[in-house]
């Protein structure tokens, strides 16, 4: 999924990503039997890199703690759930001997504070990596990078391609609840209060759309995948943002529990794995990813180690 403001977030002090829409309901109702019908997990024992992954594989199911969000985890046409983290949790948990996923919708803000909460077993949402985060949970390696993208009015009449072009231009700016997102721009000049914060990507189409903001900031992936049936607003080329004004690439990992060392290393092994054959991408590119968003990012790196 991408992430927010707030030491809770998709905000990095960068945490970010994407409010999770309306697309949450649907998945509150896919997963609301098993949401509702479990007990919390038991406390991991603090040796040897916890035992959740003996008592996954007993049970033979993982919770997935999911911010319902497209193209990250979501209900599909046909009552399913989907996207890029719930496909790879079923690809890799598989192979660590866990045969079934199931979903534990909850808001984005809401993810790490659940996961350490025990309401699920493992955060599948995309989420970004980076150092405040990482004082909280632990991280697998990134299985995607991702740039920033802005979405402006066709033929982006303010020739916007950047956050300083937006605070020179004086452009109206927008994006999302939690979107680290938020950070680049105050970083860049603009004034938190001067920032038009909408739910989601679609609504921030709406607005650049109906000529209440001149761009709204996302993810390259979502922005240029909202965009595709529209005729009044495009996805600008895909850019880094600056952080202590040097280009940044973030990258969205699975995260668990800190004492749950031994789960998070047996999957990124098999993450390793998917990566080295190639299948990593298979997986991805149906939700939109591009062999640009594959990364070598480790956790450490991000996290600032």
């Amino acid at each position: 999924m991408a992430p927010p403001l707030g030491y809770d977030d998709h905000t990095s002090g960068y945490e970010r990503r994407h409010t999770r829409r309306s697309v949450l309901a649907g998945l509150a109702a896919a997963g609301a039997l098993g949401a509702a019908g479990c007990t919390r997990v038991a406390t991991a024992a603090g040796t040897n890199g916890g035992e959740l992954l003996d008592r996954l594989r007993g049970q033979g199911v993982v919770r997935l703690g999911i911010a319902g969000e497209i193209p990250f985890g979501y209900i599909d046409k046909n009552g399913q759930l989907t996207g890029e983290a719930p496909e790879l949790a079923r690809v890799i948990f598989k192979r660590l001997g866990v045969d079934r996923v199931q979903p534990v919708p909850t808001e984005f803000g809401s993810l790490i504070p659940g996961l350490n909460s025990q309401q699920f077993d493992v955060v599948a949402a995309g989420m970004y990596v980076n150092a405040e985060r990482c004082k909280q949970v632990i991280f697998a390696d990134p299985d995607y990078q991702m740039l920033d993208s802005f979405i402006v009015r066709k033929g982006n009449p303010k020739g916007l391609h950047n956050y300083k072009d937006c605070v020179e231009k004086k452009a109206k700016f927008a994006t999302g609840t939690g979107y680290a997102e938020i950070q680049y721009a105050v970083d860049a000049g603009y004034k938190q209060s001067d920032i038009l914060i909408v739910p989601d990507q679609v609504a921030g189409l709406n607005a650049v759309e109906a000529g209440r903001v001149d761009v709204f900031a996302g993810t390259a992936l979502t922005t240029r995948e909202v965009v595709k049936k529209s005729a009044k607003a495009e996805a600008t080329k895909p850019f880094a943002p600056l952080v202590d004004g040097k280009p940044h690439v973030d990258g969205g990992a699975f995260a668990f529990r800190p004492t749950e060392t031994r789960l998070r290393d047996a999957f990124n092994v098999e993450l390793r794995k998917l990566k080295k054959s190639g299948e990593l991408f298979r997986i991805l590119r149906p939700f939109g990813f591009t062999k640009a968003e594959m990364t070598d990012l480790t956790a450490k790196e991000l996290c600032g180690e």
